[in-house]
């Protein structure tokens, strides 16, 4: 059975504060567990409940063969838990120092983005359309952020990012490197009349806010999804979504 000591631990945890100074993060639910335990992330401990560990002892054994298992007491799960329905169990994964951008043909970045609902959304939409690597400016949403790691519906897991990096720096090291940059506003390029560069960042910023002037001045060009009804705006990540699959789009289609 978990300690008190441990379990006091391992819940500090869920704040920003000793996530970053024990450079560990926690989990919790099935799904993200797997997707945890089968990257290459390192976990330190699964914690389960009673129940879980009866209700899933196929799933047990398979954590079993990768992790070291401590159960813990019902009126203890919500210590671990930001969620209203825990599943009860919960992984700690130590942070990896070993990843760096992918100089693909298509580079994310993510600017002042502080909602982690949608951070994670975006990030799970990378994944699916196949965008291994995302920068996010100082004002985003942290990665590790529970809320950020249950919409990236553990794509956080198989995404190369940098977090609070100066994207007016990045947009001007990797035009060194051959790479165009191109913001996303109301006012711009259509998407649907737009050339990909080979070699491209595309840049999401607060949906409240907008892209900054030092932004504007900085990148190669903005672009912008066309307004055909009545809505004011998008979610940044429901926009993400459909320039993502634009740009997959063009990229069948020369395959």
């Amino acid at each position: 059975m978990l300690s008190n000591r441990l379990l006091k631990y391992y819940s500090s945890l869920l704040h920003k504060k000793y996530r970053k100074l024990e450079n560990k993060f926690i989990i919790e639910g099935k799904k993200l567990v797997y997707e945890g335990l089968t990257s290459n992330y390192e976990c330190e401990i699964v914690i389960i409940t009673e129940e879980f560990y009866r209700n899933n002892k196929e799933f047990v054994e398979f954590v079993k063969q990768r992790s070291i298992i401590e159960k813990i007491e019902p009126e203890d799960v919500k210590r671990l838990s930001d969620t209203e329905t825990p599943q009860g169990i919960f992984a700690v994964f130590n942070k990896r120092e070993d990843i760096k951008i992918v100089n693909n043909n298509l580079i994310i970045a993510l600017d002042n983005i502080n909602d982690p609902g949608n951070v994670g959304t975006i990030l799970r939409s990378c994944d699916w359309f196949g965008i291994t690597s995302v920068y996010l400016s100082e004002g985003c949403a942290e990665i590790f952020n529970p809320k950020t790691i249950r919409s990236s519906m553990g794509s956080i897991f198989r995404i190369n990012f940098v977090e609070d990096v100066n994207l007016i720096d990045i947009i001007a090291k990797q035009k060194n490197k051959g790479y165009l940059s191109f913001a996303t506003d109301l006012n711009g390029t259509n998407i649907y009349k737009f050339s990909f560069p080979p070699k491209g960042i595309i840049i999401f910023s607060n949906e409240a806010n907008g892209p900054s002037k030092e932004l504007l001045n900085a990148v190669n060009g903005v672009i912008t999804i066309p307004k055909f009804g009545n809505a004011e705006s998008l979610n940044v990540s429901t926009a993400s979504a459909v320039i993502l699959s634009e740009y997959a789009k063009r990229i069948f289609n020369e395959q």
